[in-house]
C-alpha cells in the first residue's frame, strides 16, 4: 500500500491518483423522475432530475468535499506526516474523511453530534476513525464548538480540516458537481436545488452555473430551528458557515421535517430510489418549484441533489413502520 506520509510529493500525488476509492468518487448519474412528475401532476414541460450522490463509494456527496479538502491540504503542506485530520461533522463528511483516511493512511478524529443516527456511528467505527460525541441537543453547532475547544495554537499534531470555513469544500463542487450536471443536462437546466449544511454544494456548483448561464439557485434549509433533517442548518439560528455567500442563492426555501420525510418516502414508493431526509428536503422544494412553474404556464428543468441514501436512517423516524 502506498503511504501518503512518505514525504515526497510524487508519492503523495501517486496515492491520490491511483487509490481505487479516490478514483471512484464523482461522475454520478443524473436521473429524471418521470413517475414522481406524474404523481405531482406536472405537465411534460416540467422535468425534475435527481443527482444520485449516494453511489459515491462513501455513500454521499460529502466524498467530493472530503477529497477536495485533503487534496488541498496536502498540496499546501498543511497535512503532514504523522498529523491527524480532525473536524466537526454531522456524519457524512466524517464518513468520507474516515474512508479516505483508511485508504490513504491518514489518522482521523471526528467530533459528531450525539444525535447522529446509529448507522452513521457504526460506519465511522467500521472505518476506524476516533470519534468524540458532542451534546446531542446542540446539533452540528455543538460539534463545531467542541472541536474548537479541542484544538489550540500548540496542537501542531492536528490538521483542522474546518469544512464549514474551508474554501476547498466549495471548490469540490465548482470543479466536479457543477460541470457534471451541466454536461448531463446539455446546459439546459433552469433550477438547481441544494440543501444547506456546510453550504458547499450550493456555493461551488452555484458559482459554476452562474458563470455558464441563467440558472435559478435555490438553497434548502429546515423551516424551524428544531428539526429532524440530519446535516442541514437553519441559518437564521445557527453558526453560519464562513464559505456561505448570502448573495448567491436566488432564494432559500424552508422545508418542514415531515415534508422532507414524506418526500423521501414517496420517492422510495413511486420511483424505487431509497434516499435520506436531506434529499427529501430537496425534492420537497423541487416539487414546490415545479408546481409554481405549472401555475405560471412555464417550462422548467429542475435538478435536485440526492445527498445520500436512506440506509443511514433506518433507525430514525424517517423509516418508522406505518
Amino acid at each position: 500500500m502506498t503511504n501518503v506520509h512518505d514525504g515526497t510529493v510524487a508519492t503523495i500525488d501517486s496515492a491520490l491518483k491511483n487509490t481505487g476509492v479516490v478514483r471512484s468518487i464523482g461522475n454520478t448519474p443524473l436521473v429524471r423522475l418521470r413517475r414522481l412528475e406524474q404523481h405531482l401532476g406536472l405537465p411534460a414541460s416540467i422535468e425534475i432530475h435527481l443527482k444520485m450522490e449516494w453511489v459515491n463509494p462513501g455513500g454521499s456527496i460529502k466524498d467530493r468535499t472530503a477529497l477536495s479538502i485533503i487534496q488541498a491540504a496536502i498540496a499546501a503542506g498543511n497535512l503532514l506526516r504523522g498529523q491527524t485530520l480532525i473536524d466537526a461533522t454531522s456524519g457524512n463528511t466524517g464518513i468520507a474523511y474516515a474512508m479516505l483516511g483508511a485508504a490513504l493512511e491518514i489518522p482521523v478524529m471526528l467530533v459528531v453530534p450525539g444525535s447522529a443516527s446509529e448507522e452513521r456511528k457504526r460506519t465511522l467505527a467500521a472505518y476506524g476513525a476516533h470519534v468524540v460525541y458532542s451534546d446531542p441537543y446542540e446539533g452540528s453547532d455543538g460539534a463545531i464548538r467542541l472541536v474548537r475547544d479541542l484544538i489550540t495554537d500548540t496542537d501542531c499534531n492536528y490538521f483542522y480540516a474546518d469544512q464549514y470555513n474551508n474554501q476547498a469544500n466549495a471548490v469540490a463542487h465548482y470543479t466536479t458537481t457543477g460541470p457534471e450536471i451541466w454536461d448531463q443536462t446539455s446546459g439546459a437546466l433552469t433550477h438547481f436545488v441544494a440543501a444547506l449544511g456546510t453550504t458547499g454544494t450550493l456555493m461551488g456548483a452555484g458559482r459554476y452555473f452562474r458563470h455558464r448561464g441563467t440558472v435559478e439557485l435555490i438553497g434548502v434549509q429546515p423551516a424551524e430551528a428544531f428539526h429532524g433533517i440530519e446535516g442541514l442548518k437553519h441559518l437564521p439560528t445557527a453558526i453560519v458557515p464562513g464559505i456561505f455567500d448570502s448573495s448567491l442563492p436566488d432564494r432559500i426555501e424552508g422545508v418542514d421535517t415531515e415534508e422532507a420525510f414524506d418526500a423521501a418516502r414517496t420517492l422510495a414508493r413511486i420511483e424505487g430510489y431509497f434516499v435520506g431526509s436531506s434529499t427529501g428536503a430537496n425534492l420537497a422544494a423541487a416539487a414546490r418549484i415545479g408546481s409554481d412553474l405549472a401555475r405560471e404556464g412555464e417550462a422548467g428543468r429542475i435538478v435536485a441533489v440526492g445527498c445520500d441514501g436512506g440506509s443511514r436512517y433506518l433507525s430514525t423516524g424517517l423509516w418508522e413502520l406505518d
